[in-house]
């Protein structure tokens, strides 16, 4: 019999909310979040109603800008650019790293709004958080010789990212941006994560970092952030067809740009033996429910192993834990250690739910269906968001997922016969940023992988976007513009000797680090 479930006290939406207004007030009204530019707050743009995936109920919404007021920011942002760049590098040293003491006194709210804006569990947003702290202060520790001989760019740098990691994807590239000399303008994501954005950003403001944080829709607020010529670098973190747009726009404009995309990341296994090893890795490879950039949704299987490969996968996927991630038995149990929560929303819940649904309906055959019965939730909330754990067989070529990235807890498995059908199957999304090959035979897997159109390869282990100076990058349409990671990073964003070409993927040349 499940157990009854509680919200555990001192973490509902309006305890972090009144922490806000306490921490913070500067940027953060009774009823709404601020707009940050020209180094002050402010209460403009229209708020728009939302909804917290965890269980549906009201949290901010993003106050969404008009265009001129973005283009006014932006202009204001090339001003504090133009004196943040003579601020000596000590001075700048000394205020990011005063930011992130601010950000590790006040970690477990910044984690805790994480959870009800974008449904992660509590231990994967805490270490959403802890990764940008951690990650910045490495580049605080060397920024020396990462800026010998280089100087920031001529304009602040843009950032549209993803909601998925908005402290240490978007938080960690702001700090390093500003840390190198440029003002950094960020656009809040549309689908979650505002507050814990706008209480960074507040921390930030405090010890002096020229930051612009600005709401608004793709459509009003482009034409400043990737068009504006006071813009000096477009960093964009997202989709394909979003991503494709702003690609065809700072290609036009000659901008120095950094674009991550998506693209359908694949575990290849080929004349593999150790799938108790393989089994012990399947849980963690849905962390967050594969809502990130480098999850795994596709496995392609060579035929003969296919039963071997079951019996490890199917056991390991049923010990999914799914549920409210603030939910618990007792007021002093800790809260729950979940693989993961809710998709973002109700309406991308329903969307895979569909195409899993046509996917069957046209020839998928589904190998594993988590039961809803199984998650933990509280009852009678509103569940709408949450979608069980499914893997399906070959799912058929007009299906998105034989394609694309789910971006959720659905996986698919291909069947193949041949290193060629290895290698095409593997290669289906026309570059990605990881993949994985199992192969016993370490020359197998050096034959193999310099074929796979992935930036990281994996020998029977998981590839990540990594942290400090671990280089990242992607191949084929899953990555535009410079390679960041590492030194990189602050290459990305610093204008070195006449004539430098920077590693990367460009329509005039491709460039390995």
């Amino acid at each position: 019999m499940t157990p009854t479930l509680i919200l555990k006290p001192g973490t509902a939406w309006s305890d972090a909310w009144q922490r806000c207004l306490t921490v913070a007030p500067e940027a953060f009204r009774d009823d709404r979040v601020l707009n940050l530019w020209n180094a002050g707050w402010r209460p403009d743009g229209r708020v728009l109603p939302a909804v917290s995936p965890v269980d549906g109920s009201p949290v901010a919404g993003p106050p969404r800008l008009d265009g001129g007021t973005a283009h006014r920011a932006v202009r204001a942002a090339l001003d504090q650019h133009r004196a943040w760049r003579h601020v000596p590098l000590p001075e700048r040293r000394a205020r990011v790293a005063a930011t992130l003491d601010a950000l590790t006194e006040h970690r477990r709210l910044l984690a805790l709004l994480l959870v009800w804006e974008i449904g992660k569990p509590w231990r994967l947003a805490q270490a959403d958080v802890d990764r940008a702290i951690d990650g910045v202060r490495w580049y605080v520790d060397g920024i020396e010789s990462m800026l010998d001989g280089r100087a920031p760019l001529d304009g602040p740098v843009s950032n549209i990212a993803s909601w998925n990691y908005p402290m240490s994807v978007l938080v960690h590239a702001l700090l390093v941006q500003a840390l190198a000399g440029n003002a950094v303008v960020a656009k809040t994501p549309t689908d979650g994560g505002v507050a814990c954005l706008t209480l960074a950003s507040a921390l930030a403001a405090r010890e002096g970092l020229p930051v612009t944080l600005l709401s608004g829709t793709g459509s009003e607020l482009s034409e400043a952030l990737v068009r504006a010529p006071e813009i000096g670098c477009v960093s964009f973190v997202g989709g394909r067809d979003t991503g494709a747009a702003v690609a065809t726009a700072v290609t036009d404009l000659g901008k120095r740009h950094v674009l991550e995309q998506e693209g359908l990341n694949t575990w290849g296994i080929w004349n593999f033996s150790d799938f108790d090893a393989f089994g012990a890795l399947v849980p963690k490879l849905f962390d967050y429910g594969k809502q990130r950039c480098t999850a795994y949704p596709r496995f392609v299987v060579q035929r003969n192993l296919f039963d071997a490969f079951l019996a490890a996968y199917l056991p390991a996927v049923r010990t999914l834990r799914v549920g409210h991630p603030l939910a618990v038995e007792r007021p002093d149990d800790p809260l729950p250690k979940l693989d993961f929560g809710p998709l973002i929303n109700a309406a991308k819940a329903k969307e895979l739910r569909d195409q899993v649904a046509e996917a069957i309906e046209r020839g998928a055959v589904p190998l594993h269906r988590g039961d809803p019965a199984d998650a933990r939730f509280l009852s009678g909330q509103d569940t709408a968001a949450y979608v069980q754990p499914v893997t399906l067989l070959d799912p058929p070529p007009s299906s998105p997922l034989h394609h694309a990235e789910p971006f959720g807890p659905v996986d698919t498995v291909v069947l193949v016969d041949t290193e060629a059908e290895l290698l095409a199957a593997m290669n289906a999304s026309n570059g990605a940023l990881v993949a994985t090959l199992s192969t016993d035979d370490r020359a197998t897997y050096d034959r193999l992988a310099p074929h796979i159109r992935a930036f990281k390869v994996g020998h029977g282990t998981p590839r990540s976007r990594g942290d400090r100076d671990e280089l990242f990058g992607g191949h084929g349409a899953s990555w535009r513009g410079a390679f960041v990671g590492g030194e990189l990073l602050v290459r990305a964003v610093t204008r070195g000797p006449a004539g430098e070409r920077l590693p990367g993927n460009f329509p005039e040349y491709q460039l390995p680090p």
